[in-house]
């Protein structure tokens, strides 16, 4: 029997109520006006200089394999450095593996930034269901590696470089982060995974609790995964660099931030992954919001559980950069 899931926070829950048309069951067939609204949105997006405090430009990198190039966002600091290299937040977007660019949620991203003097390098990754697994990761991958390689150039140090991302972002950055380690290359200073997709099982309480309310619910967790691995999702034999929670062994990665609502699909993958992280003997900073439903500090960004959340990333990130 399917438990009733835990109850939003007010400020959020009114803040929900107030957007209309709010319909948490993505299918494929919503994918294409998904696609069209975030186009038609664009226009009206952040201002990626941030009031001038940062140099903006797009930079095409070789893609993986002969596969298409790879779009980069890189976004320099337009003020003099204070002697040191800066340190370098490479960010993943959201948006279900089936929506986004590389501008979508990077505001959050040059928000830490601009506190910290950081260089922000964000990935365009292409897209389930037209791209399915590898193409996403090994986009990601591949932009994270001209980066590490090219940090000088952009004022960065290749040494304390942070991956970081949101929702089907997170999940590929953790899936990033497997495949540095696994493949030798470059190791991230830290992880940052917020509200991660992690496990195409898509079957744990909170999934099943979450049906049908929120922003994201089991139905459109299916939608995206299926977009990703077909017929194989939820089947034996899916890699952990697809679903980072099928990863036998965590031991070896970066250390880690993880964050997750406590109202929204993805709390006991996210809550299960940090445990995992423990108990290989890793390092990992785990934060459960009190009713917060998926991207509530997005939808909510004035909100107090939204702004607590904004703090405690910043400060786990001045204490990672500041070791």
């Amino acid at each position: 029997m399917t438990q009733a899931p835990p109850p939003f926070d007010p400020e959020l829950a009114a803040a929900l109520d107030a957007v209309e048309d709010v319909r948490p069951g993505l299918t494929p067939q919503d994918i294409r006006a998904a696609r069209q609204a975030l186009a038609l949105g664009a226009a009206a997006g952040p201002d990626l200089t941030m009031d001038g405090a940062f140099a903006v430009e797009d930079r095409t990198v070789p893609g993986p394999g002969g596969a298409p190039g790879v779009p980069l966002l890189v976004c320099r600091p337009t003020t003099a450095p204070g002697g040191a290299a800066r340190p370098v937040l490479y960010y993943v977007h959201g948006g279900g593996l089936v929506v986004g660019n590389n501008r979508l949620g990077v505001d959050t991203a040059l928000a830490w930034a601009k506190e910290l003097g950081a260089v922000v390098v964000s990935v365009e990754y292409r897209l389930a269901p037209e791209h399915p697994h590898p193409a996403p990761v090994e986009d990601v991958y591949t932009g994270l590696l001209w980066t590490a390689e090219h940090a000088g150039e952009l004022g960065g140090d290749p040494e304390r470089v942070v991956i970081a991302g949101t929702s089907a972002g997170g999940g590929l950055t953790a899936a990033l982060a497997l495949l540095l380690r696994d493949r030798g290359g470059p190791r991230p200073f830290g992880q940052m995974l917020m509200s991660p997709m992690l496990d195409d099982r898509n079957d744990t309480p909170s999934a099943h609790q979450m049906a049908g309310v929120g922003l994201w619910d089991r139905t459109a967790n299916e939608t995206a995964w299926t977009a990703l691995l077909g017929d194989r999702r939820g089947g034996p034999g899916v890699p952990p660099y697809a679903a980072p929670a099928r990863a036998a062994d965590l031991s070896g990665l970066p250390p880690a931030f993880l964050d997750v609502g406590s109202a929204e699909t993805f709390r006991d993958e996210v809550v299960t992954y940090a445990s995992r992280i423990w108990q290989a003997g890793g390092v990992a900073e785990l934060h459960v919001w009190p009713g917060g439903f998926h991207g509530f500090d997005a939808l909510a960004p004035g909100a107090a559980l939204s702004r607590a959340a904004h703090t405690d990333r910043l400060d786990w990130l001045r204490r990672l950069l500041g070791r």
